[in-house]
């Protein structure tokens, strides 16, 4: 076996942590046969694409929760690692255990209402310079010549 278990949803409650906040957790291994996954769902086309996390976290995402762990986000990259024959995965953990038992508040994610307009706090202009937003760096090996017009 390769989870310790395979849930359909997650028991806690959804969580309101952005990729930001996921980031300030330091990564650390954890054993695959200790995870229960909260996506009884596997994408084919996801587990075998090379380039799945490019624009997603590197690490996996597990919650501590009740004295158990779920894999919260990343069952693909844990699936490849079981393909590999690895029994660990590196993931950031979120521990509620430690948070409720502190008198800390979860991290709740919020529903937004259609009507509603969320709040956005403006501190200052978008860019800071009248130009716009600054150029964006080219990949030497993708940057093409400059083609000259004949006159």
């Amino acid at each position: 076996m390769i989870f310790k278990g395979v849930q359909d949803g997650r028991p806690y409650p959804a969580l309101g942590l952005t990729a930001r906040d996921w980031a300030q957790i330091p990564p650390r291994q954890f054993r695959l046969d200790q995870l229960i996954t909260v996506t009884s769902v596997l994408a084919l086309d996801k587990l075998l694409s090379e380039d799945s996390t490019f624009y997603g976290d590197l690490f996996a995402h597990v919650v501590h929760y009740r004295g158990e762990l779920y894999l919260e986000n990343g069952l693909h990259r844990a699936v490849r690692s079981a393909l590999r024959n690895r029994t660990l995965v590196h993931a950031r953990l979120l521990d509620l255990d430690e948070i409720i038992g502190s008198g800390g508040t979860i991290p709740v994610a919020r529903p937004v209402d259609d009507d509603e307009v969320p709040d956005i706090a403006v501190t200052g202009p978008l860019y800071p310079t009248a130009g716009g937003p600054p150029p964006r760096p080219v990949n030497p090996r993708r940057a093409r010549p400059a083609r000259h017009r004949a006159d």
